[in-house]
């Protein structure tokens, strides 16, 4: 590809962690290709030492009147959850293309409000699932396509973290308003993106939830199994509450077992094929490893986005691409407040999880999984009550 005349306008909203330590290093791998023209934050000192620190020239604590002044051709979203959606909408409609973290919003129908202010062409807007982009997950995807490793059966996808307490003493944290879910929406997103980016779209889901040990509005632990399109089924486990932590995900094929064990981000050494014992051509089977060992980064992804930005077309993990793991996930609170399975094509726009993972009832979504860790038995019909109240609210 020819190099741009013009390097990409740049600006990123919010300063934290996530900024500091992914987004603004991943911004700086593309070199010439991108300048980080501007940074936005309520905080006025934080703003100033961030700016400071990566020589950024416009510093607003106002988003408008940022893009206003600035008109970036990239915004960057490193906001905690709440903020996301109207923060991508208004960077659409100033016509910046927009890199959103994850969770990409609150809930699908916010998901799908960001995505009616794209336009063909763009803007449009990506979302962070970097797990997609490890030169392992493309080599696997390549296998999956041509067929060479077989036909998928079982899966596992197991998201098993750790957070203390503390953890949650930070206000957004663990409530419905403004994280929007728990650890399957903000934490386990990752690997079930990555996950259905492999195997493609799933048919239905069956899942529980329960609150067992930390003081949130929300879950702190799921399980749930999966089946797919395809008929493969994976069981799926997202937790905070375990000490030995590890993002793990298995897939067995009718010739090979793959998997990958990391924590935040995997590279080639994490992987393991195995051939099954009737795999003549091991070595076919096996594939490994790729010529490349890209890593699975903000800069892999952010590298993809910009190459799509260049060529104005969509890029991946946007729009529909993009929209599966929150409909994974919209389909797991379904199943785990209203207590049955939940088929995909149950999700339409009418449906009260979409609007909200909770169904439109906090209290009894928060009373149930709360149920779960009562050891008097005599609590369980509190929890009978909270799934009746929200399977009549699906019909109300």
């Amino acid at each position: 590809m020819n190099k741009p005349s013009t390097p990409i306008r740049a600006a990123v909203v919010g300063t934290g962690g996530i900024a500091r330590g992914r987004h603004l290093p991943a911004l700086a791998t593309l070199g010439d290709r991108a300048q980080v023209v501007a940074l936005v934050d309520v905080d006025a000192e934080a703003l100033a030492r961030t700016a400071d620190e990566w020589s950024v020239p416009g510093r607003y604590t106002d988003l408008d009147t940022m893009l206003r002044t600035e008109r970036p051709d990239l915004v960057v979203i490193a906001t905690p959850p709440g903020n996301h959606k109207d923060s991508a909408v208004a960077s659409l409609d100033a016509g910046a293309w927009v890199w959103c973290e994850k969770p990409p919003a609150l809930s699908l129908a916010e998901y799908d409000e960001i995505a009616a202010h794209e336009r063909d062409g763009g803007p449009y807007a990506a979302y962070v699932f970097q797990h997609r982009f490890g030169s392992g997950a493309e080599r696997f995807r390549g296998q999956l396509d041509d067929g060479s490793l077989g036909r998928p059966l079982v899966a596992v996808c197991h998201t098993l973290w750790y957070r203390a307490p503390a953890y949650f003493e930070v206000p957004w944290r663990g409530r419905w308003e403004t994280e929007g879910g728990g650890p399957t929406m903000g934490h386990g997103i990752h690997q079930m993106d990555l996950l259905l980016s492999l195997l493609g779209d799933w048919h239905s889901v069956t899942a529980q939830m329960a609150t067992l040990g930390r003081d949130v509005q929300t879950e702190d632990v799921s399980l749930a199994m999966v089946r797919f399109g395809s008929g493969a089924v994976c069981s799926v486990v997202n937790s905070l509450l375990s000490p030995r932590e590890t993002s793990y995900l298995r897939f067995d094929l009718t010739d090979a077992t793959v998997e990958v064990e990391h924590l935040y981000g995997y590279g080639n050494a994490d992987w393991r094929w195995t051939p099954a014992p009737h795999a003549v051509d091991a070595d076919r089977v096996a594939g490994w490893p790729p010529v490349d060992d890209l890593d699975s980064s903000h800069a892999a992804q952010l590298a993809s986005l910009a190459e799509s930005f260049e060529r104005r077309e969509r890029p991946r993990a946007s729009g529909p691409d993009g929209r599966r793991s929150l409909e994974l996930i919209t389909g797991m609170y379904r199943s785990a407040i209203s207590g049955r399975t939940v088929l995909r094509s149950e999700l339409t726009p009418d449906d009260p999880f979409v609007a909200a993972l909770h169904g439109g009832d906090p209290a009894s979504a928060t009373a149930l999984f709360r149920a779960a860790a009562l050891s008097d038995p005599a609590a369980a019909p509190s929890a009978t009550a909270a799934a009746s109240t929200a399977e009549e609210s699906l019909h109300a």
